[in-house]
This record gives structure tokens, sequence and C-alpha cells, in this order.
């Protein structure tokens, strides 16, 4: 099982990276931590990036699910997305 993890576009600038492939994800939370873990090993501020994103699963925020708590299975795609708005 897997999940392909995409990222913001400010994210994947830090990284260098604009989709990982994260093997055996159990919830939402686990890849969050996934990918700051890679930020880390990268020495790069994750908490910076991600307070400006919010996280969808096949194209539905999590919000909408269970939160970080959502279960994923095989082929989801977890995705990062930057938060916008206007006038």
């Amino acid at each position: 099982m897997s999940v392909t993890v995409e990222l913001s576009y400010d994210m994947s600038k830090a990284l260098g990276e604009r989709r990982l492939e994260m093997p055996n994800p159990g919830r939402v939370r686990e890849v969050v931590s996934y990918v700051e873990q890679k930020f880390v090993e990268k020495g790069a501020d994750f908490s910076l990036l991600s307070k400006v994103t919010s996280v969808a699963i096949n194209g539905v925020l999590t919000n909408h699910r269970r939160g970080m708590k959502t279960k994923l299975e095989d082929g989801d795609v977890v995705a990062f997305v930057k938060a916008a708005s206007g006038g």
C-alpha cells in the first residue's frame, strides 16, 4: 500500500521535490509527520510553510472528513493545498 503526497509550490521549492511516495500510511497524521521529517532532513522549516496550507485527500479537504485521523487507502493522493483568499 502506498499514497502519493503532492506538495504545495512553496513546500516543493524547499524540498526540491513536487511529489513523494509514502509506503504504508495509516492515517493523515502519519503523512504529515513523514513530510515534516523530510523537511528536517533538508534543514527546512516545515512549521512556517505548513501554516498556510490545508491537507486534502483525493481533492476533499480533511476537515470535511475526520481531520488528521482520516484513514488512507492504497492509491490515495494526499495534497498540501495552499490557502488562498481574495476579494
